[in-house]
């Protein structure tokens, strides 16, 4: 059985490369169709199509009300998308970065995440008579703002200038094909990579405290690291950065906005260390946007990003 799941491991890996290489192309294409920027592409269809896991796996895991699962696969899929994929994705290739991205943005990413950090805690914010939990009015107000987010991508699309970049542009039909099957099979090798890599951990004897917040939030955060990494290779800079931003922005407020109003979400302060750690993670994104190469994430800042992601692991491991 170990070799079976190792197998199926491996084979949903290669699925998941090549899924995403579809992805990028027929996102890349469509952008070209339409005459709209690479960054609103990344910032809303391919960020939300790699969300797909992570959105499926709380829908299900809120209705069982396994609120530890909810929170570790979003806050872990958020820290692994900037720390761990941008860092990856930047060693790949120096990710030039726009100044809408450097000065609205990443600070809203960063805005979604504090905000998470006062719903969620309750008990600190208000006094000891409430509880510590995302409820659904709160819920509710995530989703408000995921509208007001969609609202800015639109006026962007309107204004900002396409991009010229090296694309190939397929037909219309022929894009949308390489789209959808690349979101389905991003979204079904995801499942089957992120199942097989809890048996393998489980039969190693690793804790499952540890898995929501390790293999289960990389496991979601696959199709953002491919996406990200094979975008980073084709130099296509605004759908490398893009789709982590939007992702992570989408995870905050819709995902936990739709898992919170599905049913209430209780809060263990464990995971305050981790939302510390999600905030530092954006908060250094937003800095390195003003080190060395101004608005550009370099191989020393992603060298850096990767090292504190190690540092990251370490620490939940002992704790953990």
């Amino acid at each position: 059985m170990f070799f079976l799941q190792l197998i199926i491991f491996l084979v949903s890996l290669l699925v998941l490369i090549k899924s995403a290489d579809f992805f990028v192309a027929g996102s890349s294409s469509i952008a070209k169709h339409f005459n709209v920027s690479q960054m609103v592409i990344g910032l809303t269809l391919v960020s939300m199509g790699t969300s797909l896991p992570e959105l499926v796996i709380n829908i299900i895991s809120s209705f069982s009300k396994h609120n530890e699962i909810v929170l570790g696969n979003i806050i872990g899929s958020n820290i692994t998308n900037i720390l761990l994929i941008l860092g990856i994705s930047g060693l790949v290739n120096p990710i030039v970065v726009k100044k809408n991205t450097t000065y609205k943005e990443i600070p809203f990413s960063f805005f979604a995440a504090f905000i998470l950090f006062i719903f969620l805690n309750d008990k600190f914010i208000n006094g000891s008579n409430f509880s510590n939990s995302l409820s659904k009015s709160e819920g509710i107000v995530l989703l408000i703002f995921f509208v007001c987010f969609l609202y800015y991508v639109i006026k962007i699309a309107k204004v900002e200038p396409v991009v010229e970049e090296n694309i190939k542009v397929f037909s219309f039909e022929k894009s949308l094909v390489f789209i959808v099957l690349g979101m389905v099979f991003l979204f079904i090798s995801a499942k089957f990579l992120v199942s097989s890599a809890i048996f393998i951990a489980r039969f190693l004897r690793i804790s499952e405290a540890f898995i929501s917040l390790t293999v289960v939030a990389i496991g979601t955060s696959l199709p953002e690291l491919v996406t990200s990494a094979v975008a980073s290779y084709k130099k296509n800079s605004d759908i490398a950065i893009g789709n982590i931003i939007g992702s992570n922005i989408f995870n905050n407020l819709f995902i936990l906005g739709i898992s919170s109003v599905i049913n209430n979400v209780e809060y263990k302060t464990f995971f305050n260390f981790d939302l510390s750690v999600l905030l530092y993670s954006t908060f250094l994104l937003f800095g390195l946007m003003f080190l060395g190469k101004k608005h550009s994430l370099g191989k020393k800042g992603s060298f850096f990003m990767l090292i504190s992601y190690i540092v990251y692991l370490y620490l939940i491991t002992l704790r953990k």
